[in-house]
């Protein structure tokens, strides 16, 4: 088995309301943090919305370009919607404002489901339990702009806080196994 093959230590999802602005914005710079600390492998990124409105479109196009103007670069999905399944598929799940956490919080079949749902903003030690981060969606590039730096400092604070958990599993985790190459033909 190879790395690539194992389940990876933590496993986030980012959800906001139609998945086209501030949840697929953190997505692309929290995975390209991630990857920078050679972590790649090991913390599965995605993200979500509660609404099923924009399912299978791209994202907002000034989410592209607030991204591109911060350097950041990667992959964005299409929206898709949380599904009820994904409490079981994640070990933290991130919210942007109190209308998400108020609906993923009524979708938790448990207590425990509930408890892996925080707000972005709570990463930050100055940050209130109350703290958002709102929609940029009826804004212009300015708004967008601001709202991807207000993601960026938190994410660099949880990935901070994640490190040391992170590196300790995978310290403790039994080596793999080299695969075998194969025999050369005679």
């Amino acid at each position: 088995m190879s790395t690539t093959d194992r389940r990876p230590i933590v496993r986030i999802c980012f959800v906001c309301t139609g998945n086209i602005c501030r949840s697929p914005m953190a997505e692309v710079m929290f995975r390209q943090m991630v990857e920078e600390v050679g972590l790649g492998d090991d913390v599965s990124i995605a993200s979500a919305g509660t609404g099923e409105w924009h399912v299978g479109e791209r994202v907002d196009p000034r989410t592209r370009q607030a991204l591109d103007r911060a350097g950041y670069r990667g992959e964005l999905q299409r929206a898709r919607q949380f599904e009820l399944a994904w409490f079981s598929d994640f070990d933290l799940i991130i919210t942007f404002d109190r209308g998400q956490r108020r609906i993923l919080r009524s979708w938790a079949p448990t207590q425990d489901d509930r408890a892996l749902i925080r707000p972005l903003l709570s990463f930050l030690d100055d940050s209130g339990p109350e703290a958002e981060i709102l929609d940029p969606y009826y804004g212009n590039d300015e708004l967008f702009d601001q709202v991807r730096d207000q993601i960026e400092a938190p994410c660099r604070a949880l990935l901070q806080q994640m490190l040391p958990v992170v590196r300790a599993a995978k310290m403790s985790r039994p080596p793999t196994a080299p695969v075998p190459e194969p025999a050369p033909k005679e």
